[in-house]
């Protein structure tokens, strides 16, 4: 019986893959083994177009190429073909239902593992034994045919090692082909997510028109189940959100750019070298501190002190408020502008700084009217970098500013942001099919072209000013 048999099949899949990917490696080292000692033989012999290394990695691509494209293909359809045999011991009417099917199909895959409580039905049992012996039958034919494709290529590299076989050139193609598709997942991943939010974004708009979305003066997503329910206004208009997220970036780029940018003129242009290679570390550290603490902090400390001054100086001040929000994000952001501003002041020539001391500028005077014109486009991109943080970030909103959606210029009144309203759509179970989820999602498709237009403007920006100083 299955269940008295089983305890050792629960490693059977990993240890499948474990096999697989441990005779990866070992065809890989020693077809690059025998690649390059068989060119160091044949280079005593005659000159090589490639040296022996490149030899070696030639027969590593033959390997690693087919065996990896073999089990990526074969790996899924293996799959499917245990689960259709698992599965054709039950009646098709039962498996007509999504959920019933992968119910059954979890039923059999644990009375084969040996997880299964109870006591199992003919059909379960049936499946269960199907399943096991179809998953033993894939994993050998998977681990067989990775083998043969491994030595074919161990074979075929060493057959074509010859004086005029340029190795090299291949080896560096098959590094150029790889080098492509990394650029293109990365591509591809962002057109996915585009599009993802996209079509999201449309079924909303098939409910909520987009005017009263985008110029609406009230956001309040909470819709009535019921037809008698109250207290449920279901309005979308995103301007307060607009104007929370913008009183908040502006709060933290008041800190954020001239703290920023000033640290980083000192260091660059006056710090010793022993300063800076104290101080500079520890103004960074600042950005990797998680935003969860600065959260605290924020509520915990600037924000009760926030409404402490303005008490005194005779003023309304919420307890959570924009001001102590943007003054813990500015904070928080002061390193990407500085240490970019760093980096892109130190890149301007020397050259350009003798100039204008020979002509008797002053240190200042050079810093004013050379250096920072000259890295003008890179400090732009620091800004536009800092604005895109202080836009996305989440946890110090949430903590210090609160989730009222108010309309107001005023930083002294809570407000709340994009990121904050996503969050809090998204929190606990939805029902993907309501306004209010799919607003989340429409949410997300704006804040993206407003990202989007920071960019082009701070590579139109770049581009414009950069050309004056080529």
């Amino acid at each position: 019986m299955l269940p008295g048999k089983s305890p050792g099949a629960t490693r059977k899949k990993p240890i499948m893959w474990l096999l697989y990917f441990g005779l990866l490696v070992v065809l890989v080292v020693a077809g690059y083994l025998s690649g390059r000692s068989r060119a160091l033989a044949a280079s005593r012999k005659s000159h090589l177009h490639s040296r022996p290394s490149y030899h070696g990695a030639f027969i590593v691509v033959l390997v690693l190429v087919p065996m990896l494209a073999f089990f990526a293909v074969g790996a899924p359809i293996a799959n499917r073909s245990v689960e259709h045999g698992a599965l054709s011991a039950f009646d098709p009417a039962v498996l007509d239902d999504t959920l019933r099917r992968g119910a059954v199909l979890r039923d059999i895959v644990a009375l084969a593992t040996g997880q299964y409580a109870g006591s199992p039905s003919p059909a379960l049992t049936r499946g269960a034994e199907a399943y096991a012996s179809a998953r033993q039958w894939t994993n050998n034919m998977l681990l067989g045919g990775g083998l043969v494709l491994g030595f074919l290529g161990i074979a075929l590299g060493l057959r074509s090692i010859a004086a005029g076989f340029r190795a090299r050139n291949h080896v560096e193609h098959a590094v150029k082909i790889a080098l492509f598709l990394c650029a293109s997942a990365a591509v591809l991943t962002t057109i996915g997510i585009v599009f993802s939010v996209l079509f999201e974004s449309i079924r909303f708009f098939e409910r909520i028109s987009p005017s009263e979305f985008l110029f609406g003066l009230h956001w309040s997503p909470q819709t009535a189940i019921r037809a008698d329910q109250g207290g449920s206004s279901g309005a979308f208009g995103i301007v307060p959100l607009v104007t929370g997220t913008l009183l908040i970036t502006v709060v933290a780029m008041s800190i954020a750019a001239p703290i920023g940018l000033l640290s980083a003129i000192y260091m660059a242009e006056y710090a010793s070298p022993r300063f800076r290679s104290i101080a500079k570390p520890i103004l960074e550290i600042l950005a990797g501190i998680p935003t969860v603490v600065l959260g605290f902090f924020a509520a915990l400390s600037v924000a009760p002190w926030v409404r402490e001054i303005g008490q005194w100086a005779g003023l309304n001040v919420a307890s959570e408020s924009a001001l102590a929000a943007g003054l813990v994000m500015g904070m928080m952001i002061i390193p990407f502008v500085s240490s970019l501003s760093d980096d892109v002041i130190n890149a301007v020539p020397q050259s350009l700084r003798d100039g204008s001391y020979a002509m008797g500028a002053t240190r200042s005077e050079t810093i004013k009217k050379v250096v920072l014109p000259a890295a003008f486009a890179g400090i732009v991109s620091s800004f536009m970098l800092a604005i895109s943080r202080a836009v996305g970030e989440t946890m110090i909103v949430v903590m210090a500013a609160g989730l009222a959606a108010n309309l107001t210029f005023n930083p002294l009144e809570a407000v709340t942001t994009f990121t904050v309203q996503i969050k809090t759509i998204l929190v606990g179970d939805q029902e993907f099919d309501s306004a209010k989820t799919l607003s989340a999602f429409a949410l997300g498709l704006v804040l993206f072209f407003f990202t989007l237009t920071l960019n082009i403007i701070a590579l139109q920006t770049v581009k414009r000013y950069r050309e004056q100083y080529d």
